[in-house]
């Protein structure tokens, strides 16, 4: 029912022994959770940044080592 995004109703939660209301709630935490982390994952790969911790602009591998001789 939960992967459907239906989710329970209000008398199904209340009528859950709380070991399996606790359990429920904690796989459903669970799945967000890492949900969230892949999309997190997805948003920020590729993207590079030049700027440090620190605020300040760093300038890019390929500008640091002249390729020509």
């Amino acid at each position: 029912m939960f992967h459907g995004k239906g989710g329970y109703s209000w008398s199904e939660i209340y009528n859950m022994p709380i070991w399996l209301r606790r359990f429920t709630f904690n796989e459903i935490q669970n799945f967000y959770n890492k949900e969230k982390e892949e999309h997190d994952k997805s948003l920020n790969k590729g993207k590079t940044t030049v700027i440090d911790s620190k605020g300040q602009v760093q300038a890019p591998e390929f500008l640091k080592t002249p390729t020509y001789k």
